[in-house]
């Protein structure tokens, strides 16, 4: 019964995944996640369910549309499956519980930001605070312990993000800090600055290899949300066994 349950919630998952897709990339634009329905960018023909199968219809076309036969971008198969993925891991950790529906938020909204941060190198505040309601209201009836290490994670997560702003004179994005606030309001303080100090190793190496794949300037801009995105699963999910290793690796 479990390995169906754990089918199921990957099924759900690409499916959200796919809808993940197109709010990241709408909603930046000001733009209906209802209206026009899916179609080419290209060609702009409409899409038909044959197109619209997450993660197989890819496979299926060969990442190409079957209009124009323009490449399909990588980005719709690999976050459907994530988002799958990570739904399906979700449920086989915690089960059906009230924490569960914090990780699938959770993951929902960093899917969707890694998406709209890919695109346009912007995390907006609508699709911030969609979540953080949901998520504060979940986390109160499935606390962290201490329970205020929520409230004191969120003002950690943004403040010190703000002071890297500053230092930096922009060089942090606002959405970055703003999406540090809600990262503390789910992992409260140790796992939030893990969060941080893995989102900066991470993005480092992707910064190095973006930047000689594209062999352009060290000033070409690199969205960073995807790296936060990466560490704040992995603190999420790992957080705790992250932190006891590195304690008995040294002491």
């Amino acid at each position: 019964m479990v390995t169906v349950i754990t089918v199921l919630f990957f099924i759900y998952g690409i499916v959200f995944g796919s809808f993940f897709n197109v709010v990241g990339l709408r909603v930046p634009k000001g733009e209906s996640i209802v209206k026009p329905p899916s179609h080419c960018t290209i060609c702009d023909r409409h899409l038909t369910a044959v197109d619209l199968v997450p993660v197989f219809s890819f496979l299926f076309l060969k990442g190409k549309c079957r209009g124009c036969g323009t490449k399909i971008h990588w980005m719709y198969p690999v976050m459907e499956l994530a988002t799958g993925l990570l739904f399906a891991f979700a449920y086989s950790q915690m089960g059906l519980s009230i924490e569960l529906l914090v990780a699938l938020l959770f993951i929902s909204l960093l899917v969707i930001i890694t998406v709209s941060d890919i695109a346009y190198m912007l995390i907006p505040d609508k699709i911030l605070l969609f979540f953080l309601v949901p998520l504060i209201i979940v986390r109160i009836f499935s606390p962290l312990n201490p329970w205020w290490d929520s409230i004191v994670g969120a003002a950690m997560g943004f403040g010190v993000l703000f002071l890297i702003a500053m230092l930096s004179k922009g060089g942090m994005g606002g959405g970055d800090i703003k999406l540090f606030f809600v990262i503390g309001v789910v992992l409260g303080v140790n796992d939030t600055l893990l969060t941080l100090f893995l989102a900066s190793v991470i993005g480092t190496v992707i910064g190095i290899i973006t930047l000689k794949k594209a062999k352009k300037g060290r000033k070409t801009p690199i969205p960073f949300g995807p790296s936060i995105a990466i560490a704040a699963i992995v603190a999420y999910f790992y957080g705790n066994s992250l932190v006891d290793w590195y304690v008995n690796l040294f002491f």
